[in-house]
């Protein structure tokens, strides 16, 4: 059964039409790979569904309630968190407080939220920099944060915007082990991604954006077997390697 579903999901700038006609469905407790090339409107996709902005036209059905055009905050609060593509930390503020800040969407309560950025810290390997300035930390560990900031809104699908992009050998590992460790506590994950081994290693489905438009959509072996995708994104070397 769909635990979210686009319909018809278009978004248009003017002139521009960044996302046509897309639909799909994420199983619940599944991850679901979303790629294509650079400019392909994964991200305008997840902006829609978050909240970011509204979709032009078509539908968000979330745990089957329709979600379209909800502002970002009620999504979040029905259970949808999403990290960035460029870290959005609050370089200002030490890590403790900016999990504690994604913790309060569901608590007005500072000690509470507090309480439970550390547990979520510790889930993200960043305990130790609790008190470190957000500013100061690593491109790997502002990626974590970005995570653990969106973990702490207790999200049941989480959104994941190329987390592994700049990550290499170990660091990758690592990162693919952390996904799979918060989809093991059932947590729905989408996530937008450029390297391929993860794609194939971590995802259940995927769809494949192309100049906006859905061109493929089903298991990893059936979407990276079609020529569609192979003509344009994959490339032949891809299925060479392979």
């Amino acid at each position: 059964m769909s635990y979210l579903e686009l319909k018809n999901v278009t978004k248009k700038f003017g002139g521009l039409t960044a996302n046509r006609d897309v639909s799909f469905n994420v199983k619940k407790g599944e991850i679901f790979g979303l790629i294509g090339p650079n400019g392909a409107g994964k991200t305008t996709l997840f902006n829609s569904i978050s909240g970011v902005f509204a979709p032009t036209s078509g539908h968000v059905i979330f745990d089957g309630n329709d979600i379209t055009g909800k502002p970002a905050n009620e999504i979040c609060r029905r259970g949808i968190g999403r990290t960035f593509q460029i870290p959005m930390s609050l370089d200002i503020m030490t890590v403790l407080d900016n999990v504690t800040v994604g913790a309060m969407v569901h608590t007005p309560s500072t000690r509470q939220a507090r309480e439970y950025a550390f547990e979520v810290l510790d889930v993200v390997n960043l305990s130790d920099a609790g008190n470190m300035m957000a500013g100061s930390l690593s491109v790997i560990q502002k990626k974590r944060l970005e995570i653990a900031r969106a973990l702490a809104t207790k999200p049941q699908l989480l959104m994941l915007d190329e987390c592994m992009a700049g990550l290499h050998g170990l660091e990758r590992e690592k990162a693919i082990e952390l996904i799979l460790k918060i989809n093991a506590t059932g947590i729905t994950i989408i996530l937008v991604e450029h390297v391929m081994q993860v794609v194939m290693g971590v995802c259940q489905s995927l769809a494949v954006l192309h100049y906006g438009e859905k061109i493929s959509e089903g298991s990893p072996g059936e979407v990276t077997s079609d020529p569609n995708v192979i003509a344009a994104y994959l490339g032949e070397s891809y299925v060479n390697d392979a």
